[in-house]
């Protein structure tokens, strides 16, 4: 699945090519693609878009309402954004697990939907496995007051996505706050990392990789971890994400690409994940794969050892 650095490089595109831009046209293909908007997406035609946001691994569109409201958001718009001064829609966008946005492209058999602009330009949503999707929301305040997310225009987020938390590379995240819910988790640490709730954008990829910079073992109860392990942990998780986002993400087949086509090439710094039974790049040992919440969990038991109790 697409992680914070593969789905910011998304953004990135998108914002060259789509922002500004006024919708002539729509179509979709299947009817898996769109969802929570049983009119589908006709309405949208003929408003424009004012900005392309992210938050953790979550897209948006901000939208100028010029075809009117949706159906079944006219309520829910009402006093949302509308009291910030700003956009009251947006058309939200998950990549699932092979989810694409790409522009002019060649005709694709996993077309799923398809955003036509005045200028001529295609954007297309290509998705093989279908888990990716498309939904129009209300805007409403974000609960902090600060702006929605990366590329926001303001202090509001789509309304189905407002319990996702702030990511790493959030200016807005609120340090200590996410140090003190980390810490008081029962649950393993890297199944914490995976929960949206307390941190975005994080998955298997940039979870491993951070938990083996920072010297934790990923099955290590997150209750039991130092508050100086949990700040070395926030600052691997920083490190490894921007270092993806210069990389443009990690692509180990053409499920992630850019919005140009493109892939990232952050694979060839991975330390951990994906490298079971070869040996540690910093130790010599041998780099160890578990299953842990039914997702795989790559280590190095010698740079990352599991303790049973926190130390004092």
């Amino acid at each position: 699945m697409p992680e914070l650095p593969e789905v910011e490089s998304v953004r990135r595109g998108l914002v060259q090519h789509a922002a500004g831009q006024r919708i002539h046209s729509v179509q979709t293909f299947g009817n898996r693609v769109i969802r929570y908007a049983p009119a589908g997406l006709q309405s949208v035609i003929g408003a424009r878009i004012r900005a392309v946001a992210r938050r953790g691994k979550f897209l948006w569109f901000e939208l100028d309402d010029a075809a009117g409201s949706w159906a079944g958001n006219a309520s829910s718009a009402a006093g949302a954004a509308d009291g910030c001064g700003g956009p009251s829609l947006a058309l939200v966008a998950h990549l699932g697990m092979s989810g694409q946005f790409r522009v002019d492209s060649e005709p694709e058999r996993h077309l799923r939907a398809r955003l036509l602009f005045e200028n001529g330009t295609r954007l297309d949503f290509i998705d093989q496995r279908t888990f990716g999707y498309l939904a129009p929301a209300a805007l409403v305040p974000t609960p902090d007051g600060d702006r929605g997310g990366e590329g926001s225009t303001g202090p509001y987020i789509p309304a189905n996505i407002v319990h996702i938390a702030r990511d790493v590379l959030d200016p807005a995240l609120n340090v200590p706050e996410f140090e003190r819910a980390l810490g008081a988790k029962c649950t393993a640490v890297k199944t914490a990392l995976l929960d949206q709730t307390l941190i975005s954008g994080v998955g298997n990829i940039y979870a491993d990789e951070a938990l083996f910079r920072a010297g934790i073992h990923p099955r290590q109860p997150a209750s039991t971890l130092k508050m100086v392990e949990i700040t070395r942990l926030l600052d691997a998780l920083g490190e490894v994400l921007r270092e993806a986002l210069r990389a443009g993400g990690t692509s180990f087949d053409a499920l992630y690409v850019h919005v140009n086509g493109e892939s990232g090439y952050f694979e060839r710094s991975l330390r951990v994940y994906g490298r079971a039974g070869k040996q540690c790049l910093q130790c010599g040992g041998v780099v160890k794969r578990i299953m842990q919440g039914g997702r795989s969990a790559s280590f190095c038991p010698c740079c990352q050892p599991l303790r049973r109790r926190k130390l004092r």
